[in-house]
């Protein structure tokens, strides 16, 4: 790990941490029953804890055999730059890796946060278009 002051711990985030850390990495505001209720349909996640106090996360949502998802991978502002995310997202695509359907494809996804487009590349995510493009729609 980083530093051995963090502990990479394989547990989503409750309700209380994932509301915390999407609010305050800028998400904006987290309902807490839409928080309850996604958290409960995951199918994997990891917290990183810092003297008792959960300072990152991220989570896994999919069908868990060929399509996964990388969700609310988030770090703290004062605990970045310490190797946390990249910590993070190892250990979700090693989840992916090991839970795959042993005869196909893994379609690995997520959406980056504006100007995180290179943290991701490193793990061998990339733009596809124009042949794919990535596209989402929210109802409010």
């Amino acid at each position: 790990m980083a530093h051995t002051q963090y502990e990479l711990i394989d547990r989503l985030p409750t309700v209380l941490e994932h509301k915390t850390l999407w609010e305050a990495v800028g998400w904006g505001d987290l309902n807490i029953g839409m928080s309850e209720q996604s958290l409960a349909g995951s199918l994997y996640g990891v917290v990183i804890e810092h003297a008792g106090e959960v300072v990152g996360m991220g989570r896994i949502v999919g069908d868990g055999a060929m399509y996964f998802y990388l969700q609310d991978v988030a770090v703290l502002t004062e605990h970045q730059k310490h190797g946390l995310g990249k910590l993070i997202v190892e250990r979700l695509l090693d989840y992916i890796k090991k839970r795959r359907h042993e005869n196909g494809l893994a379609f690995v996804g997520l959406f980056a946060s504006h100007g995180n487009d290179t943290f991701y590349e490193q793990f061998g995510f990339k733009d596809h278009s124009p042949g794919m493009t990535g596209m989402f729609k929210v109802f409010e």
